[in-house]
């Protein structure tokens, strides 16, 4: 079997916001507008959706990670052209060996920004 793609999905409180957030600030493509639903390329066959359908769980349960090199370079963006919070800058994490951050997205899951650093 041969995938083409994913996409993990994820509720929604306001669609216009979460998109402002993910096109705006992280500068992810809307893929497709579905009305109650958003998706999003993060990388080719890669996506992420908004729905206000969804049920709506505890943000705190979940993880929304997007992977790049330069973990620096979006730190200082995020900082200088958003007021989306940091919760502290860029950090080696020695357990995972990866680099990362981590701010919030308006629906209140937590977005990290990582690096393998193997």
């Amino acid at each position: 079997m041969n995938w083409e793609g994913f996409v993990g999905f994820y509720h929604a409180d306001n669609l216009d916001e979460t998109r402002k957030f993910y096109c705006d600030i992280l500068n992810l493509e809307m893929y497709k507008d579905q009305g109650a639903c958003h998706i999003y390329e993060v990388t080719r066959g890669s996506y992420i959706g908004f729905c206000t359908h969804f049920p709506k769980g505890d943000p705190e349960d979940n993880i929304i990670t997007l992977l790049t090199n330069n973990v620096d370079e979006m730190y200082e963006y995020i900082k200088e052209n958003s007021d989306v919070t940091v919760q502290a800058p860029p950090e080696l994490n020695e357990k995972f060996n990866i680099y990362h951050f981590f701010i919030k997205d308006p629906n209140g899951y937590k977005v990290e920004i990582q690096k393998f650093m193997d």
